[in-house]
């Protein structure tokens, strides 16, 4: 895929002096409440109003979206406020619906871009259109299938696309509602760094006291724009009311937000940066250097295990030794994920070592 700087072209036509700003309601409930939202978020740094029309939900029997009439109410609240739409599709009857409504973004939620199938039907009923198209990452962590959907898009001729950033689900608990995983986010920007990112932190936080937090952290990675979710009345929301927050939140967080510059060429700046970028390096070399040492013992191990005919798995050890570096991790201001991961890697490193030297 030969993504380019026109994909780039539907945001700079926003003329904007801040990242894109789209708000708006989880779904759209009734006609009011969606005219009110969006007379709010006009008089603040949103550019574009979203709201769920048909909602995807985990178990059935909850709120799924008022359906098509939907649409109608999102017209209204164009024609009175002039921020453009955007809205979610999943087949392409929604797409057919949302092109007839005129809606100028057009999102492919998680539970869709798992599946190519779905992709590929979303595809071909956007061919011939110039709207705007944004694939939220696929709700597990896979930079691959994510990517998958955008190269389908854009073999349909589909110019103006976009991907949206909103955390990948984990078994694990965890203080977000999906984990964001930045690097995943990371290494899609420098595999593709014309392809506007927007980051959606409603859907990543779970609930609105961090969602600062965490759109500081997306701007901070240079992340091209917000989507948040707003309600007037957040706690009587439809649907995710924890992690909506008010128009009025919206705007004071616009303001408080920092924009901070990709690069400077400040002489003291670059020499000071130079050396700490030195002494990270020197460090990384340690760490791999420390990382080979340790498995070297896990193939003595490995060999131990195997002449004495003992499993590879060490239950109760592991877990000791998983608290322990915890522990130790807190003391070192390395938070508990963190140490999880980072273990839970060497952890599935040693083991496989040890059986490939069991197994021969």
């Amino acid at each position: 895929m030969e993504i380019n700087t026109t994909q780039r072209q539907w945001l700079t036509d926003f003329n904007l002096d801040h990242p894109l700003v789209i708000a708006g309601p989880c779904s759209a409930e009734t006609e009011e409440q969606v005219v009110k939202i969006a007379q709010q978020l006009k008089d603040t740094d949103t550019s574009i109003m979203r709201a769920g029309i048909w909602k995807p939900r985990t178990r059935p029997g909850n709120f799924e979206g008022v359906g098509a009439i939907g649409l109608d109410w999102l017209k209204t609240a164009k024609a009175e406020t002039g921020l453009k739409l955007a809205t979610e599709v999943a087949n392409k009857t929604h797409v057919e619906m949302s092109l007839k409504a005129d809606i100028d973004v057009l999102w492919i939620g998680a539970r869709s871009t798992v599946s190519p199938f779905i992709v590929q039907e979303i595809a071909d009923a956007l061919k011939g259109t110039d709207k705007t198209v944004l694939v939220k990452n696929p709700v597990n962590p896979d930079l691959a299938l994510w990517l998958g959907a955008v190269e389908r898009l854009y073999d349909a001729g589909i110019k103006n696309l976009g991907v949206i950033h909103r955390g990948f689900s984990t078994y694990e608990k965890t203080k977000y509602r999906n984990n964001p995983e930045w690097q995943i986010a990371i290494d899609l920007q420098s595999e593709y760094p014309d392809l506007p990112i927007i980051l959606d932190p409603s859907h990543i936080a779970g609930r609105r006291d961090i969602i600062f937090d965490i759109c500081q952290t997306g701007l901070d990675l240079n992340f091209d724009g917000i989507m948040v979710e707003t309600h007037f009345d957040p706690d009587n929301a439809w649907s995710d009311a924890k992690q909506q927050i008010t128009p009025k939140a919206l705007d004071q967080m616009t303001v408080d937000l920092r924009m901070r510059k990709e690069f400077t060429e400040a002489t003291a700046f670059q020499n000071k940066l130079q050396t700490l970028r030195t002494k990270i390096d020197v460090v990384d070399h340690q760490l791999i250097d420390l990382l080979g040492k340790r498995m070297k013992i896990a193939d003595e191990i490995g060999d131990l295990k195997k002449k004495n005919n003992v499993a590879i798995l060490q239950t109760k050890r592991w877990n000791s030794i998983l608290d322990t570096m915890i522990a130790a991790g807190a003391e070192n201001n390395l938070s508990k994920e963190f140490i999880t991961k980072f273990l839970k890697a060497i952890h599935e490193e040693s083991i496989g070592h040890q059986h490939k030297i069991i197994s021969e």
